[in-house]
């Protein structure tokens, strides 16, 4: 088991990546616990695959769990799940010692994060991500939240878990879309600070949903790389946004798209990666090679990379612009980008002119 650490003081927390985590789930969290006794959140695709095995592994150190499925999809990561959660948590007597088990993708470990910072003012939880965008990105770092009908995640709190498992073997059921939608999270940060990583992901990523041992090579570096931002900006005030890389252009697609399945976020990520590489490369940033080289990779790995790719209409380049405005890096009004100067070398750009981004979102609307 590889363990990385995420340094926040009183509130630092591990990270663990291996092989059967879930299945020894209970070992690992029993220390964390005042009574043997959690609260499991999931959702009904996961219940069904994994849920007897986190149980079994719970049971095996004497802990009850008590869980709730929600259903599957972004759908539910808005306020009617969130308050049947909130009060199925204190229909299950959950105090403020106790332990909430977020048991699932993004999805869930937002939604349970959120419902476990508020609950009763603050009850701890544990993160056990069952997808790779989950076990990359979403379940570390405390960011918890809902969507709104105005944009995504612009509902949540700053909650950090008091332990993450990755369990690698939960990747081996996800259905091939999903994994590539993960990926998108990854890839991500090989373009926003570590050539090197993106260099090993061109020649290795085609094997990661084969390979177990690389699978958690690539999560325990996205994951290094996480802890490390973390731990100099938790709140967002200055590097963290780096890890926005493409999140600006994919979350407004997401939003336009109804967070619906025609556009995962993962796959919103990529686009939005190739998207912001291109602006990059028409402001006189990066080289001609740079945005090629990311479609190219992305291409390779069998993603979608254009606004053609998604199925459906979409709003015109001033609509997309609008929603790109519902942006948590909106600051004083005016939107930042995160940009980049070459593959690895990423930064925060507040000055962007919205006529550069129309024009970019026009042309490659006229791509479709």
């Amino acid at each position: 088991m590889d363990r990385v650490r995420v340094e926040l003081g009183e509130r630092a927390y591990d990270v663990r990546i291996g092989e059967g985590l879930a299945a020894r789930a209970g070992a690992e969290i029993a220390p964390l616990l005042k009574r043997k006794r959690v609260a499991v959140v999931t959702d009904e695709t996961v219940a069904g695959l994994h849920l007897a095995t986190l149980k079994a592994g719970l049971a095996a150190a004497g802990i009850e769990a008590v869980s709730l499925a929600l259903p599957a999809g972004e759908a539910t990561k808005g306020w009617p799940e969130f308050s049947r959660t909130v009060d199925w948590l204190l229909e299950q007597k959950v105090e403020r010692r106790d332990v909430v088990v977020a048991f699932g993708g993004g999805v869930i470990g937002d939604l349970a994060g959120f419902a476990a910072a508020v609950l009763r003012r603050g009850v701890r939880f544990v993160q056990i991500p069952t997808t790779l965008l989950a076990q990359v990105d979403s379940s570390v770092g405390g960011k918890t939240g809902i969507n709104s009908k105005h944009g995504k995640n612009l509902i949540g709190a700053f909650h950090q878990p008091s332990l993450v498992l990755a369990d690698i073997d939960m990747l081996g059921t996800l259905a091939p879309r999903d994994f590539l939608a993960g990926y998108g999270e990854v890839v991500k940060y090989g373009l926003l600070g570590d050539a090197g990583f993106f260099d090993w992901l061109e020649r290795e990523g085609p094997k990661l949903a084969s390979e177990a041992a690389l699978a958690r090579a690539a999560v325990r570096r996205s994951v290094e790389m996480k802890a490390e931002i973390v731990a100099r900006d938790e709140t967002e005030e200055g590097d963290r946004a780096l890890l926005n890389l493409g999140h600006t252009f994919g979350h407004a697609l997401e939003a336009a798209t109804g967070y619906s399945h025609r556009l995962l976020h993962g796959e919103g990520v990529a686009i939005g990666c190739a998207l912001a590489f291109e602006l990059s490369q028409r402001l006189g940033l990066c080289s001609q090679e740079a945005p090629s080289r990311v479609r190219a990779h992305l291409r390779a790995m069998g993603m979608k990379v254009e606004l053609g790719d998604i199925p459906g209409d979409l709003p015109d380049a001033e609509g997309l612009l609008r929603l790109m405005g519902q942006d948590k890096k909106v600051v004083d009004g005016q939107l930042r980008f995160i940009l980049a100067r070459g593959i690895g070398e990423a930064f925060v750009a507040a000055d962007v002119p919205p006529a550069e981004v129309l024009a970019l979102l026009d042309e490659a609307l006229r791509r479709r």
